[in-house]
């Protein structure tokens, strides 16, 4: 009864009042705008393979996913074995195993970087500006060529006294080389490790800002990694979370946040056998990286393990279990990208990213169709949630763990679809209009 009825609308304030109340809020808008920008909406590696700048070549990366297959062949020669040894499901054996296999043939490393810190060590001068000139003309090489990885670049020293000029030093060369071999690619990545400070990452961005003018570059054209390996960058002594002001003294160039499990253990006193990325020291300094970073359009990045998946087959597949089941438990707290220090680490690394996407997919792309057509089911799910389903479909597309046709079939959505999703605007609407 009264359904049909027209509804008599007043107010009571004057339009005034709300012009009032935006005129007062107009620099808080300012500052969300520029300190949460969102999520830059591009591709993040699932990891991050970091090989020393004397053993870099131009082979390195096919070397790896050749190195990764040849140890499948060893220890899982099939799907049935190798699921076997991960306590893969039977459905998801044989399009996990087949994944893999065909990744490590066609891009077994996502995100490569050659390393003077240390995995290189110090070195006379020369020898490391040699390295460091090599090292820019094999990946501006490997990107003419069509054989880069999709993202690329260095680790250099850090911006501490005894270090920080021979740091600037091989930034400088290695940025120069890449200039002079025909500029910068697309895919560039440059981590700063062992930042305590913020000054030093303030450094940093000065430093780039001057080879940027210096060659006509676009303001901002080049971003940087902050790796976060010291309890200071966590926690500052007058009880601020220094990595909130880090990102902030990056101003708009920091890309990423990687945690390093070993230098960050041991400055907590963690005996080694236990240091580990799954330690409650490890997963304190995560969280507090993740919601530092939340919003930011900074991304967070688990570490690594060290124990190698070499020797005896028993003995690589109890290191396979442990990369896997560490990997899959980063993946579910939203740690989207990690570290991986051999060969044999590139299977289970795979694996569990596929694993994650697939064992997912036919209930996230129901939950999303059900949403964009406002059918009901089981889960209410809000404009928030149909973000993280469709970051999720995405991510999954872009590691090759899911494929465009299967996801538009389940979802009824094109990729333009789930990004318009995944990035809506602040406040305002889904892609929808819901």
């Amino acid at each position: 009864m009264g359904q049909g009825r027209q509804e008599k609308v007043a107010t009571s304030l004057a339009g005034a009042v709300s012009e009032e109340i935006s005129a007062s809020l107009a620099p808080v808008d300012a500052e969300l705008e520029r300190r949460y920008p969102g999520d830059p909406g591009t591709r993040q590696p699932v990891h991050t393979v970091y090989v020393p700048g004397d053993a870099f070549t131009a082979g390195t990366i096919r070397s790896w996913g050749d190195r990764a297959l040849a140890a499948l062949d060893e220890h899982a020669p099939d799907a049935a074995a190798f699921a076997a040894v991960l306590g893969l499901p039977e459905e998801l054996a044989e399009p996990v195993h087949s994944r893999v296999r065909a990744k490590l043939e066609r891009e077994p490393v996502e995100d490569l970087r050659v390393d003077f810190e240390d995995g290189y060590g110090p070195r006379p001068n020369a020898e490391e500006d040699e390295t460091a000139a090599r090292a820019a003309r094999l990946i501006a090489e490997a990107y003419a060529e069509g054989t880069a990885a999709p993202y690329m670049g260095i680790r250099m020293k850090c911006m501490e006294a005894p270090v920080r000029d021979r740091g600037i030093r091989t930034l400088d060369i290695f940025l120069t080389g890449l200039i002079a071999a025909g500029g910068l690619p697309a895919g560039l990545v440059l981590t700063l490790p062992k930042v305590t400070y913020p000054e030093q990452v303030t450094a940093m961005a000065r430093i780039l800002e001057a080879f940027e003018k210096i060659h006509g570059l676009e303001p901002g054209r080049i971003g940087f990694e902050i790796q976060i390996e010291t309890s200071q960058s966590i926690l500052a002594t007058d009880g601020t979370a220094t990595v909130a002001r880090m990102i902030q003294a990056a101003e708009g160039r920091a890309t990423g946040l990687h945690y390093g499990t070993f230098d960050y253990s041991a400055c907590l006193g963690v005996s080694a056998a236990h240091q580990a990325s799954d330690h409650p020291a490890a997963d304190h300094a995560k969280a507090v990286m993740q919601v530092a970073a939340a919003g930011t359009g900074v991304r967070v990045s688990d570490g690594s393990t060290n124990v190698l998946p070499v020797g005896p087959t028993a003995r690589v597949h109890d290191a396979w279990r442990l990369h896997y089941g560490l990997t899959r438990r980063a993946l579910a707290r939203a740690y989207y990208q990690g570290w991986d220090m051999h060969p044999g680490h590139l299977p289970t690394r795979y694996a569990a990213v596929f694993a994650f996407y697939r064992e997912g997919l036919e209930q996230a792309a129901a939950r999303l169709a059900r949403y964009v057509n406002r059918a009901g089911g089981d889960v209410m799910d809000e404009p928030a949630t149909a973000k993280a389903l469709s970051g999720y479909l995405l991510r999954g597309l872009d590691c090759g763990a899911l494929d465009n046709g299967e996801v538009a079939r389940l979802t009824g959505l094109t990729r333009a679809d789930l990004e318009a999703f995944a990035m809506p605007r602040r406040g305002g609407l889904t892609a929808s209009g819901k």
